[in-house]
């Protein structure tokens, strides 16, 4: 499962992969800001307290409502 995080003003941070290394890809309206190699690094392009973790819910079809 990927993980990918969102923040205000269009920020999201993804895990990449840069020259075969892992990288925190920042991105702005969906144009890549920059790879950085540390969290350290992403905090100097958003606030990491404004991050929140986007999650995938399993959707599943099995189910009947009852009403």
């Amino acid at each position: 499962m990927d993980s990918r995080w969102v923040g205000p003003d269009g920020y999201d941070v993804i895990a990449a992969e840069r020259d075969g290394r892992q990288v925190l890809r920042v991105r702005r309206h969906g144009i890549t800001v920059a790879d950085c190699g540390s969290v350290a690094e992403v905090a100097r392009h958003v606030d990491l307290a404004d991050l929140c973790e986007v999650v995938s819910l399993p959707f599943s079809r099995g189910f009947e409502a009852v009403g």
